[in-house]
């Protein structure tokens, strides 16, 4: 095991996936730009010359011609350098992609990987800083797996890719410097199964993508005051692993959903309508979530500053659901030291 970035393991799984089989192909807007999509695919067209391209900025034109490669027996993985972009291709995502297998009854499917970059920052606000991923994890015939780690990302950017339906891979940017343990070799994370990222008996926090590592940081917080909480990361949002869910919530007897996305209609009050609709589990405490206001994301410092949840947001809701009033104090002096609105240089791995 090597200890290497979120990019670099992205990178190194297209290049292997790409040297393996020669039905997948990368194509995006700024690809083989130098950028390169913040790195991820640098130096992958003078690899792979014939498979991975540039596009017109034309997100549904794209989209359409990876579903007809697809259908024509290729694995496309298709970049978008934000997720924002992705409404532009929502015909082609939603009414072909996730529906032609149903439509013609399994004789047919669309095996396409569609990369969507979320995060905030850099003074990107309403229109670049969206997190939309209840919108394509409500739709049935898609899968949406949201990575918090290096290793996590390779490993599901696999599975996604060898998935015989299509996969919506949803990556925040916040998450391309931090580090954890990558195999060299290829390998596959489940799609669908969720990790414990930290073992605890008093509450269950489940949490994905980036809040991971908010939620992470103010464990440290907690240890010290005394409450132990079972962290999940999902790693797969559609489908949820929702027994792994139950498993925790049956042994704690209390949950706190932490996600960043709305309250209204998010994917945080799935679970806890799911877990409040099982007869079998006996709560505690009433399940509680932490999630942005019902409000567009915004791009100023001011208003960023109060918009996003912390560690200290994340310590008040364990208070809550706990039913105790908790030590602040130690929680607000770290985030007193922070740059709210750039990623948080503690945040290395790995996790």
């Amino acid at each position: 095991m090597r200890i290497i970035s979120f990019v670099e393991a992205l990178r190194e799984g297209t290049d292997q996936l790409l040297a393996a089989d020669d039905s997948v192909f990368l194509i995006g807007e700024g690809v083989p730009d130098p950028k390169s999509i913040f790195g991820t695919t640098a130096d992958l067209k003078s690899r792979h010359p014939t498979r991975v391209f540039d596009m017109p900025i034309s997100e549904n034109g794209l989209t359409g011609v990876a579903i007809g490669a697809a259908l024509g027996g290729m694995r496309p993985v298709i970049v978008h350098q934000r997720m924002d972009f992705t409404l532009y291709a929502l015909d082609q995502v939603i009414n072909n992609a996730a529906k032609w297998f149903s439509m013609f009854g399994g004789q047919k499917s669309v095996p396409m990987v569609v990369r969507m970059i979320i995060g905030r920052g850099w003074g990107q606000g309403n229109q670049h800083s969206q997190n939309l991923e209840a919108l394509y994890a409500h739709v049935p015939g898609l899968k949406v797996v949201v990575p918090a780690s290096a290793h996590a990302a390779k490993g599901l950017l696999v599975s996604a890719v060898r998935d015989p339906n299509p996969v919506i891979f949803i990556e925040h940017r916040w998450l391309h410097g931090t580090t954890s343990d990558v195999a060299p070799e290829l390998y596959t994370v489940p799609i669908g199964k969720a990790r414990v990222a930290h073992a605890g008996r008093d509450l269950t926090i489940v949490t994905w993508s980036y809040p991971t590592l908010e939620v992470m940081k103010a464990v440290e917080f907690l240890e010290t005051q005394g409450v132990g909480a079972e962290v999940l990361d999902m790693q797969t949002i559609r489908p949820m692993d929702m027994p792994a869910i139950k498993e925790s919530v049956r042994k704690t007897g209390r949950l706190l959903v932490v996600n960043d996305a709305w309250k209204f209609g998010g994917l945080a009050g799935e679970v806890l309508a799911s877990v409040s609709e099982d007869e079998t589990l006996t709560l505690k405490a009433r399940p509680q979530r932490l999630t942005y206001p019902d409000f567009p994301s915004p791009s100023t410092h001011g208003l960023t500053k109060n918009y996003y949840n912390g560690p200290r947001e994340i310590v008040e809701a364990v208070g809550r659901v706990l039913g105790k009033k908790l030590d602040l104090g130690a929680v607000t002096d770290y985030q007193a030291t922070r740059t709210h609105d750039v990623p948080d240089q503690n945040f290395k791995g790995p996790f």
